[in-house]
């Protein structure tokens, strides 16, 4: 398959990089991502009169 021989050097170097910052806290990722998405879902509301 094209796709499996494709995934598996992106994997390993996935992996072997680690992905984990100490200084990322999952809740503040998260919690900072909700606001952005709140925000952005308010400004289209408001830019939306005509209903």
């Amino acid at each position: 398959m094209i796709l499996h021989s494709t995934a598996a050097p992106l994997i390993q170097l996935a992996e072997g990089e680690g992905g984990n910052h100490e200084s990322l806290s999952p809740f503040v990722t998260g919690g900072s991502a909700l606001l952005i998405l709140l925000l952005l879902l308010w400004i289209t509301t408001r830019f939306n009169r005509d209903r």
